[in-house]
């Protein structure tokens, strides 16, 4: 699987908290179709599945199947999965076409979102029943600082939602959580500060396969070649717990919030979970919680991109996948800073800093901890990211790091070219 450098962040080291960012939603060391940053025209191979048609990802070549039949199949599973790569507005469309699709055929439904912490649900209680404007949702949920990309990615489907009294989910657990297992493990977080979350099910082989790459070549980039390459040592299992751990999360917010919602004779809705790609394909991740905790019933879909080959649509990737139409002219690429990042406790380390980088070029250096954008607190990868992809080409964004102890104020001014 060849190495994916994506423009910003840069893959930053073997910290498993760094890679558990990307790995959400697949950001690096992972196909084509996968690679949010490789954008809609990167397939240089015949395309397999004609454009907005849907195809099983059961066999091989995947066969194109009847929308109607195969939305229908989905509508009678108890929980049904829709992938994504977070910064594709496109993935979203199709999310938001595909819940349509569903709550026609299913109208007792549930919608369960990655993007929300546990403690959020009451914000999304009150969302739903109509009783927060837009922006008092966004600000009560902690919108930048749970998440970070961009609201409008998303809104059409909070808004599809409220607009139909449709309950949502809030599935995710807080990152300092997932901190603290990829820091001591799974067992060294004490039992009272797990969120409820259960002792989640051993990764499969295959599971534990993906997650050694992406480990692997997230420390191989930071060594730049000059150290062994990383084993399966203690780090690493630290690694695994905490994806298991965001993936047992998710499979118990979606049980527990079907049964929260039964209906007075005790029939249960209709689940559909919004979450990255990684946790959905081949059934590694969500799924594999899911069966654990004695739900078979599953569905899962994922879009890809409509120029994606057959060799990377591996059979068992998942039940189907759509062939997201590409845009006549591909989106711009993001600015980038040409750093790698660090999360720590005291806020976003510099890691390595490239040559001849914008990040150079401003004064950045490797050890600043970055603690402040546009005047806000940044304490994770993605909001610094976020705060970069917003930036418009020919402006200023300032940034406060700590360096030596001492609080530095760095100011980046973006090209006209950054775009």
């Amino acid at each position: 699987m060849p190495i994916s450098r994506p423009n910003f962040p840069q893959p930053s080291s073997i910290n498993p908290l760094c890679a558990l960012v990307l790995i959400g939603g697949l950001m690096a060391s992972v196909p084509t179709w996968a690679n949010p940053l490789a954008g809609k025209s990167a397939a240089a191979a015949e395309s397999c599945v004609a454009p907005a048609r849907w195809a099983s990802a059961d066999a091989a070549p995947p066969q194109e199947v009847d929308a109607g039949a195969l939305l229908s199949a989905m509508a009678g599973r108890a929980v049904v999965l829709l992938g994504e790569q977070h910064d594709d507005m496109d993935h979203h469309r199709w999310q938001l076409q595909t819940l349509a699709v569903l709550h026609a055929q299913r109208p007792n439904l549930v919608i369960g979102f990655e993007m929300f912490p546990r403690r959020a649900q009451p914000v999304l209680d009150r969302w739903v029943a109509g009783e927060l404007t837009e922006a008092e949702f966004l600000q009560q949920s902690e919108w930048n600082k749970v998440w970070s990309m961009p609201a409008e990615l998303y809104l059409p489907l909070f808004h599809f939602a409220r607009m139909n009294r449709i309950p949502m989910l809030a599935l995710n657990i807080d990152a300092g959580l997932t901190r603290r297992i990829a820091d001591k493990g799974w067992d060294g977080v004490p039992e009272g500060e797990r969120e409820g979350v259960g002792r989640p099910a051993p990764a499969a082989p295959a599971y534990e396969d993906f997650l050694f790459e992406i480990h692997r070549q997230h420390a191989l980039m930071r060594a730049s070649g000059k150290s062994a390459p990383p084993t399966r040592d203690a780090g690493f299992r630290n690694f695994v717990d905490s994806q298991l751990a965001w993936d047992r999360a998710m499979a118990e917010a979606l049980l527990a919030g079907r049964a929260r919602h039964a209906a007075a004779d005790g029939g249960l809705p209709f689940v559909v979970g919004i979450m990255g790609s990684g946790h959905v394909r081949f059934g590694h991740g969500v799924a594999h919680q899911l069966r654990a905790l004695g739900e078979p019933s599953i569905g899962q879909l994922m879009p890809v991109d409509a120029a994606t080959p057959c060799a990377e649509l591996t059979p068992g990737l998942a039940d189907a996948v759509f062939a997201v139409p590409a845009l006549r002219q591909p989106p711009p690429p993001p600015p980038r800073l040409g750093v790698a990042l660090e999360e720590t406790e005291g806020g976003i380390r510099i890691g390595e800093v490239n040559a001849g980088s914008l990040a150079e070029r401003s004064g950045l250096r490797p050890g600043d901890l970055v603690t402040e954008a546009a005047g806000a607190p940044v304490k994770r990868s993605m909001q610094l990211i976020g705060v970069v992809r917003r930036q418009p080409e020919g402006t200023w964004l300032p940034l406060q790091v700590r360096r030596d102890g001492k609080a530095v104020d760095i100011v980046v001014r973006f090209p006209r070219e950054a775009r």
